[in-house]
């Protein structure tokens, strides 16, 4: 008899590709601190991660956890309900940064960026793969989120989501989660581009309106108009009938998507 390939059982070294939230948190400005404080710094990030999950009623016992001393990487179990983790773990997450900052010196503070994605994150020899994993790491290096958290002052967290996130979730509003709250980025670097969604958890987004980098409709401009970019000057865009004062190299979108409600 002549077997069949689908009579053959699944080889036991092919990749899971059930997909799965993925999320960062890196310390701001981490290299600032001595041995002692980078080792402080460290069990501190752990500790506030581990805190507002339980908080969030997530089992962080449950998450396969990449520590890379000032980052923590994490791939949440499947079935992690994403509204939960935008909504309130985002929320506990401010409030664990909070009281651990509020008796601390400006310079003794912790502010974390927190990236979050969601798509097939599959276990290698020397942590995980896939596009997901790749993704959390350029957003949280991005650099429009790092300039994000260093000009509010006042905030201890800065959270980006992927554009995929933000249309899935965020949108829907449910579990208290707000658009507005939202800032639109283009990141691009490494070989990765897309779209991500910025916010700062107590900070009031108008009062961040001029710090924001602008983002051209169609991502970055090209080289063509790069004399254009350099303008020292500011102008007004139209954007489907909508005059937004911003710099001159695109738009600011504020919690909207293109040809989407709001414009």
């Amino acid at each position: 008899m002549t077997s069949h390939p689908t009579d053959r059982p699944l080889e036991k070294s092919q990749p899971d590709i059930t997909r799965r939230l993925c999320l960062a948190a890196d310390i701001e400005q981490y290299s600032r601190f001595d041995t002692p404080d980078q080792e402080a710094a460290q069990a501190q990030l752990a500790q506030t991660l581990r805190a507002a999950a339980e908080r969030s009623g997530i089992d962080h016992s449950k998450w396969s956890t990449q520590p890379q001393g000032d980052l923590e990487f994490a791939v949440l179990p499947p079935g992690t309900p994403e509204q939960l983790v935008l909504g309130a773990y985002v929320m506990h997450l401010t409030a664990e940064l909070g009281g651990y900052n509020a008796s601390r010196r400006p310079a003794e503070r912790m502010r974390l960026r927190l990236a979050i994605d969601t798509g097939v994150a599959a276990t290698a020899a020397l942590g995980f793969s896939g596009h997901a994993p790749i993704a959390v790491a350029r957003y949280l290096n991005a650099p429009e989120v790092k300039q994000a958290l260093a000009a509010a002052e006042s905030a201890s967290l800065a959270v980006v989501v992927s554009d995929q996130l933000y249309q899935d979730v965020v949108r829907s509003r449910l579990h208290g989660l707000d658009p507005e709250q939202y800032r639109r980025i283009h990141v691009q670097q490494k070989g990765f581009a897309g779209y991500g969604w910025v916010r700062l958890p107590g900070v009031d987004p108008q009062d961040m309106r001029e710090t924001w980098p602008a983002v051209h409709e169609d991502g970055p401009q090209p080289p063509a108009q790069a004399a254009e970019r350099e303008q020292p000057s500011f102008v007004q865009h139209g954007v489907h009938g909508t005059a937004i004062q911003g710099v001159i190299n695109g738009p600011v979108v504020y919690g909207a998507v293109p040809g989407g409600p709001g414009r």
